[in-house]
């Protein structure tokens, strides 16, 4: 529960949830560092650190590079849209709030919503979407796993603390004395240096190349068949390195396989995610086993489900007809910014100052931190707060179990993006 109280005289934030890692930490505490700016006092990570550390800047909004009023550049911005064949709302580093307004003001100005990093969402979602999926959440696995396979991806980097709250924990709900996990690093290069500490037992290295991940989760699910591999190498792996880990597999009560879909940026990098469900699935004839896809940074999960629940679809929706129609490929905003498929880009970058939109002739309407770091001036650019240092609101988890309250943590001049969306909208 969040709390304030007062160090040396000087007010603190306790239990406050993170915006800037798609786990969301909220264990946090959180306390002034002078002109304005924050500074993690405990339970911080390389990400939250920088975040909550931001100088607290107030420009002013700005049109064709020279500053106005708030209302000018929100009148500036509506009249783009209003004039727009077929904007497209995109980035979208926001929270729930935050992408309700924009699902709103497309709806009203026709447009396209996706967001910046929803590639990497899609290699999860066509996999649930073709042959369904069984997954975890943060707190089952923290409780109940014995067994966690990394697969491919660098965890470390993308969720500082996934590690620390989740594997490492020494205490589980049913136990204060729970066994020694394993953890299977299945990749190369993957940061191994959280998996330290009295509650992890084994460490188990396999280097494999990214794109061959799927190659030996597909030899496994083969092995679970009863099928005889006699090759001598699976997916660059000897083939007794991946027999050895399929043993450790069947011998785990509780087994999860992580993986971050942005690390398989490849051709067919959904596929893999294919092979890590299907193996999965079929794993629990006879035993127990999930999936807990990670990731999820900038907003991408409450984008995700927010669209869900307004148009009935996962992103990449348009309402250029007054309805919602929705195709993943058609309404890719990358895609259409590429065949110049629209004259008219809203890009939204509240939380991160890296979420910078792409190289583009379109217009530019960019709603963003003070400190983003842009490689071109937008046609309109309006300085807006971060959800949990300059206003409330809300975030849902990467494993889209819950969604987290944001808090105010400093007065800010900065308007909330939902405000700034909800003021364009009414002036359409």
């Amino acid at each position: 529960m969040e709390s304030e109280k007062s160090r040396n005289g000087v007010n603190h934030f306790e239990n406050i949830a993170c915006p800037f890692c798609g786990i969301a930490c909220d264990d946090l505490e959180i306390g002034p560092s002078g002109s304005g700016s924050l500074k993690v006092l405990k339970n911080g990570c390389a990400r939250s650190v920088a975040g909550f550390g931001r100088p607290l800047v107030e420009p002013n909004p700005e049109v064709d590079g020279k500053s106005v009023s708030l209302e000018e550049a929100v009148a500036t911005a509506a009249k783009l849209i209003r004039e727009s064949r077929l904007p497209i709302f995109c980035g979208l580093g926001t929270g729930v709030e935050g992408v309700r307004a924009v699902m709103a003001l497309a709806e009203a100005g026709g447009g396209v919503v996706d967001h910046a990093l929803s590639a990497s969402a899609y290699r999860n979602t066509r996999v649930m979407q073709s042959s369904g999926w069984l997954t975890t959440s943060l707190t089952e696995a923290r409780n109940r796993a014995d067994l966690f396979i990394i697969a491919g991806s660098d965890i470390h980097k993308s969720n500082p603390r996934f590690f620390e709250r989740v594997v490492c924990n020494e205490a589980s709900m049913f136990s204060d004395n729970p066994p020694k996990r394993t953890v299977v690093f299945l990749g190369e290069g993957l940061d191994q240096s959280a998996a330290t500490g009295p509650r992890v037992g084994e460490v188990v290295t396999i280097p494999c190349k990214t794109d061959r991940v799927g190659e030996i989760l597909d030899a496994m699910r083969a092995i679970q068949k009863g099928a005889i591999i006699t090759d001598e190498t699976i997916g660059g792996v000897p083939r007794a390195t991946v027999e050895d880990l399929f043993a450790r597999f069947k011998a785990a009560s509780y087994s999860v396989v992580v993986w971050n879909p942005a690390s398989f940026d490849f051709a067919g990098g959904d596929l893999t995610v294919q092979a890590i469900c299907e193996f999965i699935k079929e794993a629990n004839a006879t035993t127990r086993s999930a999936g807990l896809a990670l990731g999820g940074n900038e907003g991408l999960p409450s984008a995700v489900s927010v669209c869900a629940w307004q148009s009935g679809y996962p992103l990449r929706v348009s309402y250029a007809n007054g309805k919602p129609e929705y195709d993943a490929d058609l309404y890719d905003a990358e895609r259409m910014l590429a065949a110049k498929e629209s004259d008219l880009l809203v890009w939204l970058a509240s939380i991160g100052d890296d979420l910078v939109p792409p190289e583009t002739d379109v217009t530019t309407i960019v709603l963003g931190t003070p400190g983003l770091k842009l490689s071109r001036k937008p046609k309109v650019f309006i300085p807006v707060g971060t959800p949990g240092v300059d206003h409330a609101e809300r975030v849902i988890r990467v494993d889209n179990v819950v969604s987290l309250p944001l808090r105010q943590l400093r007065q800010s001049k900065l308007p909330s993006a939902m405000d700034v969306l909800a003021s364009i909208q009414a002036a359409l």
